[in-house]
């Protein structure tokens, strides 16, 4: 069941520059230099019920300005948009109470008391039954082990345990939907990790339907079988995480140690990144790497090979700077 559709959704704002000093402040009394942004542009989506969607881009690509457009917090310039079968910029009672977003920059706890008392106050927003609050916040505190300090001032939190008191928070009243914006900003691994399965597990336990932007894609890759690439408010790919990689992971890392020295450096168009007459690192083609290996069996003694994924970063890079996408 589609619960999230846009058409031809556009975006843009207008800002004004000014000259620097004082000068330039009077100078723009008169005569203001307007700049049209545009922040999203043409986006068409649709977000079966029970998907976790990766949104992911660069900086500035647009993908916040459409997780505010799709919770109502701003209005689109133009385009079609329709969740949960509400337009969200009319801010019905009905609609927030169906849906959820967390921002990693951003907190909706009091920080002057603990967390379990930011949990009533929602407990009487969001009218949660007495017996389904209780229910849910066990169930979470469970999940996340933070019975501990749940009773703790909020302020006095470390970030790892801040945030996962906000998916606590946002969840409670059990939202068909869940929008994440860089929820793992700033944290550690340990605390990724606990988050990235917190959010699986509800997803396959609860059925929430998850919108995810991140810069760590990890996080992506971990959690998301369907990914949607943003770039300069267009939609540049929507489908297959496995498909993006495939397309855009073109290269192995391949690591020899030899028993003596050598100075072998393969016959096949490489990026050597160490060498030394004992050792040898080098990036290959995915189409060469059966052929280098096997002529490095077959002519040297070798001590260990090891053949890794390409960095994820330089994956990101390419997808990034590939402003056709693979598909338009």
């Amino acid at each position: 069941m589609n619960i999230i559709h846009t058409k031809n959704l556009y975006k843009s704002y207008t800002r004004y520059e000014k000259e620097e000093g004082f000068r330039g402040s009077i100078k723009s009394l008169f005569n203001r230099k307007k700049i049209s942004k545009i922040a999203v542009n043409d986006f068409n989506l649709d977000i079966n019920e029970g998907e976790f969607v990766g949104l992911i881009g660069p900086n500035g690509a647009g993908k916040t300005t459409l997780m505010k457009m799709l919770t109502g917090i701003i209005s689109p310039t133009s385009g079609e948009i329709s969740v949960l079968g509400f337009i969200p910029n009319e801010l019905k009672n009905a609609y927030k109470k169906q849906f959820a977003i967390v921002m990693g920059q951003k907190s909706q706890l009091f920080q002057d008391i603990s967390a379990v008392d930011t949990f009533l106050l929602l407990k009487e927003i969001y009218d949660i039954p007495e017996t389904e609050y209780r229910k849910n916040l066990s169930y979470f505190t469970e999940l996340f082990a933070v019975e501990s300090y749940l009773n703790v001032q909020v302020r006095t939190l470390s970030l790892g345990e801040r945030m996962k008191m906000e998916l606590i928070a946002a969840l409670l009243h059990n939202p068909k939907i869940l929008f994440l914006d860089e929820p793992t900003i700033g944290l550690d691994a340990v605390a990724q990790k606990q988050i990235r399965c917190f959010l699986k597990e509800v997803n396959r336990s609860k059925g929430t339907t998850i919108l995810l932007t991140s810069h760590y894609m990890e996080d992506i890759k971990s959690l998301c079988e369907r990914c949607i690439v943003v770039n300069s408010g267009s939609k540049i790919y929507d489908g297959s995480l496995e498909m993006l990689f495939n397309h855009y992971q073109t290269h192995k890392m391949i690591t020899v140690t030899f028993d003596e020295a050598t100075s072998y450096i393969p016959d096949f168009d490489v990026q050597i990144i160490d060498k030394n007459p004992f050792k040898l690192s080098f990036m290959a083609h995915k189409k060469d790497v059966r052929f280098i290996v096997g002529n490095i069996f077959n002519e040297y003694d070798v001590n260990d090979i090891s053949i890794e994924e390409e960095d994820i970063g330089n994956i990101v890079e390419r997808i990034y700077s590939d402003k056709g996408g693979i598909y338009r």
